[in-house]
């Protein structure tokens, strides 16, 4: 199962996330999100735990816990919509003005 892990402080990191999941099962992969420019964290993750009741158990336990001074958010990650981003500019707009 793929969670989300949001509200993280900056001082988070990879290991931190792993270490606080493994109690709960295997952990699959653990992705930090980061600025591609200055690399900083943008303060949200996704974690994968191989078993689905294991991925739950961690989300109801670490759900509003505390991680290096910050609330987390923890719940299932939601699938990315089809649409996917939209790049701003003109793309899709009407353009007969």
């Amino acid at each position: 199962m793929n969670i989300y892990v949001g509200n993280l402080s900056l001082e988070v990191a990879e290991d931190d996330l792993r270490t606080a999941f493994e109690g709960f099962g295997v952990v699959e992969s653990v992705n930090l999100i980061k600025d591609k420019i200055s690399g900083v964290s943008k303060g949200f993750a996704f974690i994968v735990i191989e078993s689905g009741a294991e991925a739950q158990a961690a989300i109801d336990d670490l759900n509003d816990s505390e991680l290096k001074g910050s609330k987390i958010v923890v719940n299932e990650a939601r699938a990315r919509s089809k649409q996917g981003r939209r790049s701003g500019g003109k793309k899709g707009r009407d353009r007969r003005n």
